[in-house]
């Protein structure tokens, strides 16, 4: 029984909706999708090509106004691609096909998924038995707080360590190691200035060279798989230079802003504040040799010719069995991630199918653009885009267009898909822009303004460093 009007409107306020303006937000890119997608006459494009542009203008508009989480969108985007052009007898299938709908929802076995869920969990794997905070405090202090030798060393860790797990994590780890250095340098001196910009530069670069350093790597990869399959180790090939000069080219310029500065680092490492100490001796040994073993496989998988995502059942198997991942462990993944990653492969599906993807692909042909030019302005419109939205929502956005304009003008798929992929994760222009680029502006160090030279230059070569490395590869 309800005894006080006290008690009523405590329930009554707990039954409110107080998310107004997402109502609003959702409403409005709604009305604008639909708008745009059948207003329009949009000459040659079918009723499916059309529901289709809706889902991807409506996906579009809620990745970047942010009116309800991103991993939320992508379960919309599979759930409207089903109930428009997955039901039987609608715009794209026959009546009696009763099961069509399930290629909206086959990507969530698809062998990215499992490729990036096997890198989720030797990361996870890594934070528990301490190995990563071992190498960051060995790093550090190495050092001895001299900022020219610990700026190269902490952005060649950050990089290595995001080529291989989170770089939000990545960054959340080395941010820990640094603030105690920081705290004993005045407000006006450049050099924390210098090494929190570093550190996030470091970190979205690396996630660039491997197929599971980042969402929309695995994205383009998932793309390619049926006509042109990426391994490991060829995708390192391709992202990896043009990673790492970006990387050199970050690292000069903001050495060169703290050049004048005789600051030296009072390095004080923190206790480890880790679930480290309830791993045996004997699984920390082990983590670390299925770790080198899994990349090794990665790395290799063109000699053995096992594939890359079965390679991934290795950590994900021997990991469970000997203990270092328990439940809660599991639970702790990134599943919101992979969920993206889904609706983003899910997404593909319907732009290739409902021929939208035909149809914007032949509009780019009708530039005249030669290929490279095409892939260049793509890349740009990624690395754009991505500054102002997650950049998997913009790779989910622009790779399967992206693919469809490879196929159409008879270029080499890789050439053109990869390139686009590393455009997204170029962007770090805005303290938005990445989880990294957010982390190091929590520190209170940074103003907005401070992200522009370095995040400039990375717009304006990262994109035609990849398109035109990634051409002479395949050649």
């Amino acid at each position: 029984m309800i005894d006080t009007r006290a008690e009523v409107r405590r329930i009554l306020k707990g039954l409110e909706f107080s998310s107004g303006t997402a109502v609003v937000k959702f409403t409005l890119c709604a009305a604008a999708a639909w708008a745009c997608a059948f207003l329009p006459l949009h000459e040659g494009l079918s009723e499916a090509g059309r529901w289709s542009m809706l889902i991807v203008l409506l996906g579009a508009g809620l990745w970047i106004t942010e009116a309800v989480p991103a991993f939320a969108v992508a379960l919309l985007i599979i759930g409207l691609q089903i109930v428009t052009l997955g039901r039987p007898g609608g715009p794209l299938l026959a009546a009696d096909d009763l099961k069509g709908w399930e290629m909206f929802v086959r990507p969530w076995s698809s062998p990215p998924m499992w490729l990036f869920f096997g890198g989720l969990v030797l990361a996870v794997a890594a934070t528990r038995t301490g190995m990563d905070r071992h190498l960051a405090q060995r790093v550090i202090r190495w050092s001895g707080g001299r900022v020219q030798v610990l700026m190269p060393a902490m952005m060649g860790l950050a990089f290595g360590l995001s080529m291989f797990m989170s770089n939000t994590a990545t960054t959340a780890l080395l941010l820990v190691m640094l603030r105690p250095a920081l705290d004993g340098l005045p407000a006006s001196s450049p050099v924390p200035r210098s090494l929190l910009l570093g550190l996030a530069v470091a970190a979205n670069l690396g996630g660039m060279a491997t197929l599971i350093g980042t969402p929309p790597n695995a994205i383009a990869a998932g793309l390619l798989e049926a006509e042109q399959p990426v391994d490991f180790l060829h995708w390192m090939l391709l992202a990896l230079p043009p990673a790492g000069v970006l990387a050199a080219l970050g690292w000069m310029m903001l050495s060169r802003q703290m050049a004048g500065s005789t600051a030296a680092l009072p390095v004080k490492l923190p206790e480890a504040e880790t679930a480290a100490e309830l791993v045996k001796r004997w699984q920390r040994i082990a983590t670390a040799v299925i770790f080198l073993l899994t990349v090794a496989l990665w790395m290799s998988g063109e000699w053995h010719g096992i594939p890359t995502a079965v390679v991934s059942f290795v950590p994900i198997v021997v990991l469970s069995m000997i203990g270092v991942m328990r439940r809660e462990d599991i639970k702790s993944i990134d599943w919101d991630v992979l969920i993206l990653l889904a609706g983003g492969l899910s997404l593909g599906v319907g732009i290739e199918t409902s021929g939208l993807a035909k149809w914007l692909a032949s509009g780019v042909g009708a530039l005249g653009m030669p290929s490279w030019a095409a892939g260049l302005v793509l890349a740009w419109m990624a690395a754009l885009v991505s500054n102002l939205m997650s950049n998997t929502a913009a790779a989910n956005i622009l790779l399967p267009v992206t693919l469809v304009i490879a196929g159409s003008t008879g270029q080499d798929a890789a050439a053109l898909v990869i390139p686009v992929a590393l455009g997204c994760s170029v962007a770090m222009a805005l303290p938005i822009s990445t989880p990294p680029n957010a982390l190091v502006y929590s520190s209170g160090r940074l103003r907005t303004t401070d992200y522009l030279p370095t995040g400039l230059l990375m717009f304006l070569l990262g994109p035609p460093l990849a398109v035109f490395w990634c051409r002479l590869v395949v050649g």
